[in-house]
């Protein structure tokens, strides 16, 4: 239970579900997670389920533009019962496409002949619907080939032409001359021979009626009907469009759910939930079986909607054929996302890699429709490649479908025909199970690969799992596997695990005898006395990069040895508090022992089970509780909700469960605040809600890294209670920058500096070891008073002069009487540090002191005691010195006279080389201090002083460097392309 567990209420280690239970529990919770966020973000769920009906309605829009292009165009129609149609008159030229006027209604030839030229007015005169000017629309020849001469002079100026003549035996005869390609413009088709030919043909022929008749007044009126046939061409908005269409609104899908894993791998959200206990097999589930849910949905409101806007392809193919064909499209499609999302690492990064997805699947949905490779005379291999992407399969199923309903008298596809090639797909290569197949195949293979990539493929932490790890039973059930080794490294690749330096070990007497003790009890099978987690050498490297910097650098950078082989232990009912400053290997420890990154060497035994085994870690987790060092939460869910989500995941018995997230609520005073999402908690709050999730379910094992980051005093204290109270019956590892948060809360406290750890002890041990003891900051008399009253530069050095007599006369007796030197001089104050086997002279000394202040120039006298702090800065200070010598590192002094200097990093006094203002060489004293990074940094030096034989000696000597300024111009030329 949390904090304030009371005697008598049950103790939920023993209660805790397991194995087939808590796997059930953690599969209701990530659903409801799923669920909750997804109603939360409802402008993507509406997307994901009604995106269909946008674009059935694009479609619809298609199909309409397309019906009104093809109305007149039979081959697209069934044709049973023919109606006649009457032959038109001669159309005007001028409604032709592409002639340009002034143009002719059409030229004939046979001028030379009166009775020709007779017939020919008779035509324009009798012309149906329209009389013809016979002088202005028409044009005569007296041959074909002045015609066809004429027509070669002048293109696109008539639609046709009559040949009149008359044969040896007197009989008069014609011919028909037209364009009779096709075309078309802006949409529209034109026939020339149904629209020039024949009613030429229909004129020529009544006129010539007429005249051997001699019926001037002859009736003709002749009309033309085609055949009776099927549909020869088959054509499906749906089929042919659709598959565009529809594919983008799958993207939807596709792009919201690659997003949604990416995003709680990015924000570490899914690693909050393995630390706390979450089996794999349950995460990939319920995101899947949550993604069928809406795929179920979205199908069926993709048919419902096709049938609401009367498509065929929707009204005669069987219901669950077309459900069928989108669901498992959208299951594979889901799966495919799956297994990209597990190559990304910016959620940013899903959409752009879904647009790419899209262009490639339009392309090639594109080349299926035009029956690549879909058709009989390609091999079975391209086709096999073309099936391995799901946006293919739709395309040739929707092309099937359509082809299957191009009339409104084609029955469709029905649930029973799915094995069988439609008739109006002659080169069917696939029948519509077959397709069925295929996406059921690749939804499983891609769903297999998405998981089995996810746990090889190294994380953003490194950590991946054994290349065999679905056969442990801890991947299925959370459980450890029996009779694992401890300790194995599992990796699917080799890799190198740089050396550590050998010089590099620990030399603190409180350290060492931490590693025997601990070597000890490993020795002896076990971890030691109530000890609950044992570190046993660990070891973290992380290795180099080699990159390529600009235009001619390339930049390598070598291995870092964040944690150099700790040993220590933490006990049952303690804190152990791991201080350091940044960059020690205090959060890579506690991301090491709570497996979120993997250990490059040593181990670490929680309550018997090792880190570093995969079984064991799942163990591990189902009793440990984490605090990270930067809030892992869902903006989306309330505070109360994390807390039932957590408390589902570690196995809370659901009888409890409300009772103890009321209870951790009302510790954490966020009862108030329990129902208001977390994007609305203020830092604090979201740092109380950590500590809470980290004490949920009861944990026998806490880690706090850095919890009350970002808290004002009132909430600090306050959860410093709480975690006073929680150490009962459990081991808490504590990191934290605050010394005053150690102080009181650690039991045991270690600090780290440069990935080792430099002493280890009990609070007040610590301060007796390594505290200055009493530190005495004495006040020079008259000295603001001088320095402030001199108004020229010879009365302030005076002043100067006076204040350091008096402060050398201050350190001679303070070196006379406790045998100490200043540690410290800045304007008017000297500080000392008197160890704390002085204190027994110090009554004396005091007294002394008192009474003779006046003559010394002393103002006032301070007392204090060594901190904490103190002593973490003492360590971090020489921690941080011993690496500068290791590393020989050096820092730049310039000089007032313009000359540079090279100091090696923490050198206090330094002899500089003689000059001619100083022949016998000069001192200068250099203080130091650590910056954010705790860096060792010059924060002043001073003036230089001429050096003896007596004060040079300990003296560090420095080398001379380029004088300001200089040499850095050639440079800055050869290096130029490379800034």
């Amino acid at each position: 239970m949390g904090a304030s567990e009371k005697e008598g209420e049950p103790d939920y280690s023993t209660t805790r579900l397991r194995g087939a239970a808590l796997w059930g529990l953690q599969f209701k919770a990530l659903m409801i997670k799923n669920a909750l966020v997804a109603w939360r973000n409802r402008t993507a769920t509406f997307l994901q389920l009604f995106a269909s009906f946008f674009f059935i309605f694009l479609i619809f829009a298609v199909n309409e533009a397309l019906k009104a292009a093809i109305n007149d165009r039979t081959e697209y129609k069934n044709i049973y019962t023919p109606v006649p149609k009457p032959i038109p008159g001669i159309p005007a030229c001028e409604n032709a496409f592409y002639i340009k006027p002034p143009c002719y209604d059409f030229i004939w030839s046979g001028s030379n002949s009166p009775i020709i030229t007779s017939l020919v007015q008779n035509i324009t005169r009798n012309n149906p619907g329209r009389p013809i000017n016979f002088d202005t629309q028409t044009k005569g020849f007296a041959t074909p080939a002045d015609v066809d001469a004429w027509l070669m002079a002048n293109p696109y100026t008539t639609t046709g032409a009559l040949h009149f003549s008359f044969t040896p035996s007197g009989a008069l005869g014609y011919g028909l001359q037209t364009n009779a390609t096709v075309k078309s413009q802006r949409g529209q088709f034109e026939d020339a021979t149904f629209d020039y030919q024949v009613p030429l043909q229909a004129a020529a022929e009544r006129e010539i009626a007429r005249y051997i008749a001699k019926d001037w007044t002859l009736t003709w009126t002749p009309s033309y009907a085609e055949f009776a046939h099927p549909a020869i061409s088959a054509f499906s908005a749906v089929g042919s469009a659709g598959a565009t269409f529809l594919f983008a609104a799958a993207m939807f899908s596709f792009v919201t759910q690659a997003s949604n894993l990416v995003t709680e791998r990015e924000l570490k959200l899914r690693q909050a939930m393995s630390t706390m206990g979450l089996i794999d097999s349950v995460f990939w589930l319920t995101w899947f079986l949550w993604e069928v849910l809406l795929a179920i949905v979205s199908c069926i409101f993709l048919v419902c909607f096709g049938m609401m806007f009367q498509f065929d392809f929707f009204l005669h193919n069987a219901f669950l054929v077309l459900f069928l064909m989108f669901f498992l499209f959208w299951l594979s499609m889901t799966s495919l996302a799956f297994f990209v999302s597990t190559f990304l690492r910016k959620a940013a990064t899903a959409n752009t890699v879904g647009f790419f997805i899209f262009i490639i699947g339009f392309v090639l949905q594109l080349i299926v429709l035009f029956g690549v490779p879909y058709s009989k005379e390609y091999s079975n291999g391209l086709r096999v490649i073309f099936n391995l992407f799901p946006p293919n399969l739709l395309a040739i199923g929707l092309k099937y479908l359509g082809d299957a309903t191009a009339t409104p008298e084609d029955p469709g596809i029905k649930l029973s025909g799915i094995g069988q090639c439609s008739p109006r797909s002659p080169d069917c290569v696939m029948t519509m199970g077959g397709i069925y197949i295929w996406l059921i195949v690749l939804t499983i293979v891609y769903f297999i690969l998405a998981v089995y990539l996810d746990n090889v493929l190294p994380d953003v932490n490194g950590i991946r799992k054994p290349c065999f790890f679905f056969l442990y039973p801890s991947f299925w059930t959370g459980r450890a596997s029996a009779g694992s080794e401890h300790g194995g490294i599992f990796s699917c690749f080799g890799r190198k695990i740089p050396e550590l330096d050998p010089n590099d070990r620990a030399d603190d007497a409180d350290v060492i005898e931490e590693e025997e003790r601990v070597k000890a009890a490993a020795a002896a099978g076990g971890e030691g006395a109530g000890v609950a987690v044992s570190v046993r050498g660990l070891v973290k490297t992380f290795p180099g990069r080699t990159e390529m910097k600009r235009c001619c650098v390339v930049k390598k950078t070598p291995a870092f040895h964040a944690v150099k082989g700790s040993w220590f232990g933490v006990e049952q009912d303690k804190l152990f508090c791991l201080l350091g400053p940044n960059g020690a290997g205090k959060s890579t420890t506690i991301h090491c022992l709570t497996g979120i990154i993997p250990t490059t060497a040593g181990d670490a035994l929680v309550l018997g089970s090792s880190i570093r085994d995969p079984g064991s870690m799942a163990h591990i987790r189902g009793i440990m509780g984490v605090c990270p060092q930067f809030d892992i939460l869902w903006d989306r869910l309330s505070g109360s909700e994390h807390l039932f989500l957590f408390a589902r995941i570690k196995g809370l018995p659901p009888v409890h469960t409300a009772k103890e997230v009321a209870s951790l609520l009302e510790e954490v005073r966020l009862t108030e605040a329990q129902a208001m999402r977390t994007s609305g908690y203020s830092g604090g709050m979201k740092r109380r809600l950590s500590v809470a999730v980290a004490l949920i379910g009861d944990p026998k094992i806490v880690y706090l890294d850095e919890p009350t980051t970002g808290m004002d005093p009132v909430s600090r204290r306050h959860v410093w209670d709480i975690v006073e109270r929680a150490k009962r019956g459990r081991a808490i590892v504590l990191t934290t920058h605050s010394m005053e948060e150690a102080d009181i809360l650690g039991d045991r406290i270690a600090i780290m500096a440069r990935g080792r750890l430099r002493c280890i002890g009990t609070s007040i041990h610590l301060k007796n070891r390594f505290g200055a003891g009493f530190i005495i900051t004495v006040g020079i008399g008259a000295r603001g008073a001088s320095v402030a009253s001199a108004v020229d530069l010879q009365a302030e050095a005076a002043a100067k002069a006076a204040v350091a007599e008096k402060a050398a006369a201050v350190k001679a007796y303070f070196k006379e009487k406790l045998d100490v030197e200043a540690s410290d001089e800045s304007k008017g104050y000297v500080k000392f540090l008197v160890p704390r086997d002085r204190e027994p002279q110090l009554t004396a000394f005091f007294k002394d002191l008192n009474d003779c202040s006046k003559e010394l120039g002393i103002s006032d006298t301070q007392l204090s005691l060594s901190t904490l702090e103190e002593v973490f800065l003492n360590i971090a200070r020489q921690a941080e010195l011993e690496t500068a010598q290791a590393e020989g590192r050096f820092e730049d002094i310039v000089l007032p006279n313009g000359l540079s200097v090279q100091v090696p990093v923490g050198a206090e006094l330094v002899s500089l080389p003689p000059t001619e203002e100083f022949p016998q060489g000069s001192l200068i004293n250099v203080s130091w201090q650590q910056d954010d990074s705790g860096t060792l940094r010059i924060s002043r030096f001073s003036e230089q002083r001429a050096a003896s034989a007596e004060t040079a000696a300990g003296a560090v000597a420095a080398e001379w460097g380029a004088k300001s300024g200089e040499n850095q111009g050639f440079w800055s030329k050869i290096c130029g392309c490379c800034r």
